[in-house]
């Protein structure tokens, strides 16, 4: 499809209460220039607070009526009274009631009216008073919804989209969740923008893909992209549990007594065998970025465990590829939101964001770097693009070194072979830490030390040629950066912050709604290596990443893993190494065997985007450099905690 034009403009007749004041006051000169952004000009304290219910058309828990799902707003009340329209931030979620939003988990609390008192998060206390309204959506078989939670299924989906439908007049919504009175949304222009962490911002992927109408930008965090790389990666299980769980979980009471049916379906159609079936078809957005008109900005963490980040790599280059507007930053935590980790910088370029794509202010977002990229704590690059123009693939290629089971890695062939044996109980931690001495649950290569800075950007995949000796075996890819750093302790429980006592404010509050939050800082350690890619896969997946096939012991095998998008600079001094192994302990689950894998080296290679491709990693990797250090032990993070099965956190 043809490229769209980057960010078009709309001009709403009024953005905001003091626009309208302006007009009148400045002279027509003046008058005309547009507003640098929306101010909070309208009272949080005496805003609309109401409750719709709106039809999804579906009946999921098969009782016989339409399910309709529960939509909590808050408005401004002066905004109505002068009959302007409003745009929408909507957050739709199945954690209101169940777990809890952000970092401190809050919840909907309702007063006697069953109006919402407390809404979970800053937002509508921040952008209400700015010409905003907030709604924040029950998916259904949550909270105050009818209807399953089916775990980014059809179900999951049209709760949002409805709601979105509705906003623009083409659904249908009532003051009461089994009542026949019905509710009108004639106070919103339609313009929606969703917004979310983890599950959140899987629903605005997932609604993007549908293309609906009206749905003018999404600002998905940490969020996923397709659900079978949420289980499983070509094959190998990332969980000891599907999606059934996941279900049960978030679902209210009266959901878990109607949704057996729904339990059921999500466990026949999500084999541990990791075959990719229907279920995994419904539940994947990338397929459907040609429908996506909404821009997006899109943030997550490189060192997120949970929702990985393969579900950026995948998702990016498939929106950038069917033209789609886009924007993103790219942290040194796990699963952590922004407000968490930068939050002056991020609530003010949200808050721009916002007002571009939904008020149609001309601020110059557009025109400003696409990317932001954390360095190291708190220490930020832009990119105009990304990743970065002059980004190419370069193949690197493992050889024997000089020491046995100690390897090389250049862009010359390799010869001859390396061998490890599984060990489930080792992880990607033991093997760095082991890096330049023979052990047997891994094979490792090693360049020589840089020469000069090398930066990595984007996705890389490796492909291996191996040999087992059981019919079951997995595989476990790794690019590591060796060299001292100070970087974000991405495998503590904070994921890479603390959180502090103190608190700071963003917006007016009520006294049944603090707009004030913990403030943290960055929870750092100090490394002497830096894993920072990877990729798994089940080697009986080497004819397709969709069905996998018992191995022949004794027969040789290729195949490509896909490894997980990432930016990276390998600093001067530092070395950059492949590491090859079986189970990655804490991210994979281990095969039925312990297998023996041989390499063929000569038919093993990776390719890694780098910042000027195979002519910058040669320049980095020839000429005068330090010595390789002496070192047999190099410490890092710990090794990775115990794998989440709720995509929000440590729940």
């Amino acid at each position: 499809m043809p490229k769209r034009t980057r960010f078009t403009t709309w001009r709403p007749l009024a953005t905001a209460a003091t626009a309208a004041l302006l007009a009148t006051l400045l002279t027509p000169a003046a008058a005309q220039a547009a507003p640098s952004g929306s101010e909070p000009a309208y009272s949080y304290e005496d805003a609309i607070r109401e409750a719709v219910w709106v039809d999804t058309g579906l009946d999921g828990d098969r009782d016989g009526r339409t399910d309709r799902v529960a939509v909590d707003i808050v408005r401004p009340r002066e905004t109505a009274r002068q009959g302007r329209k409003v745009p929408v931030i909507m957050d739709a979620s199945p954690y209101y009631s169940c777990c809890g939003r952000g970092n401190e988990s809050q919840k909907k609390t309702y007063d006697a009216q069953g109006r919402v008192a407390q809404m979970p998060l800053y937002y509508d206390n921040y952008f209400v008073p700015r010409g905003y309204a907030f709604v924040g959506v029950d998916l259904a078989g949550t909270n105050r919804s009818d209807g399953c939670v089916d775990v980014g299924g059809r179900s999951d989906i049209q709760s949002a989209k409805a709601v979105v439908d509705w906003l623009n007049g083409r659904a249908k919504a009532y003051t009461t969740r089994t009542g026949t009175t019905r509710a009108q949304a004639g106070w919103t222009n339609g313009r929606t923008g969703m917004i979310g962490k983890s599950w959140d911002g899987t629903i605005a992927n997932g609604v993007a893909a549908t293309g609906v109408k009206g749905l003018k930008t999404i600002v998905p965090i940490s969020a996923i992209s397709s659900w079978y790389d949420y289980y499983f990666q070509q094959g190998a299980p990332l969980y000891d549990s599907g999606p059934e769980w996941l279900s049960d979980y978030v679902d209210s009471p009266d959901a878990r007594a109607k949704c057996a049916a729904v339990q059921q379906k999500l466990v026949d159609g999500a084999p541990r065998t990791g075959d990719w079936t229907p279920l995994w078809t419904e539940r994947d957005y990338v397929k459907a970025t040609r429908k996506v008109e909404a821009s997006v900005f899109l943030i997550h963490g490189m060192q997120d465990l949970n929702v990985r980040m393969k579900h950026v790599g995948q998702w990016w280059d498939a929106l950038a590829k069917n033209g789609v507007d886009r924007k993103i930053w790219l942290s040194q935590t796990g699963h952590v939101d922004p407000f968490d980790f930068r939050r002056g910088a991020w609530v003010k370029t949200l808050h721009r964001w916002f007002d571009h794509e939904l008020m149609g202010i001309d601020n110059g977002i557009d025109r400003e770097p696409m990317a932001d990229i954390e360095r190291a704590p708190g220490q930020w690059d832009t990119s105009r693009v990304w990743p970065p123009s002059g980004t190419r693939t370069a193949t690197l290629r493992p050889d024997r070194g000089t020491q046995a089971g100690v390897g090389t890695l250049g862009l010359h062939r390799g010869h001859g072979t390396a061998s490890f044996t599984d060990d489930p109980k080792l992880s990607e931690t033991d093997w760095a830490a082991r890096i330049d001495k023979p052990t047997p649950e891994k094979a490792g290569f090693v360049t020589r030390p840089l020469t000069r800075d090398l930066r990595m950007s984007g996705s890389s995949e490796v492909t291996v040629t191996a040999t087992p000796s059981t019919p079951t075996a997995h595989l476990s890819a790794v690019l590591v950066d060796l060299g001292p750093a100070t970087i974000r302790d991405y495998a503590d429980a904070g994921e890479g912050i603390t959180t502090l006592t103190d608190r700071t404010c963003w917006g007016p509050s009520t006294p049944a709604d603090s707009s004030c939050f913990k403030e943290t800082k960055a929870k750092t350690a100090d490394v002497d290596y830096t894993v920072v890619s990877r990729g798994w896969a089940d080697l009986g997946n080497h004819a397709s990443d969709h069905k996998g096939s018992p191995l022949t012991p004794g027969k040789r095998y290729t195949i490509t893993l896909d490894l997980a998008a990432t930016d990276h600079v390998v600093p001067k001094g530092h070395r950059l190494a492949l590491i090859v192994a079986g189970t990655d302990q804490g991210l994979i689950d281990p095969p039925a065997d312990k297998p023996k894998l041989t390499l063929d080296l000569s038919r093993t290679s990776a390719r890694v985007p780098f910042a000027g491709g195979a002519t910058a990693f040669a320049r980095a990797t020839t000429g005068a450099a330090t010595a390789t250090p002496d070192a047999t032990f190099l410490d890092g993070v710990r090794e990775p905690r115990t794998t989440y099965r709720v995509p929000e956190g440590a729940q």
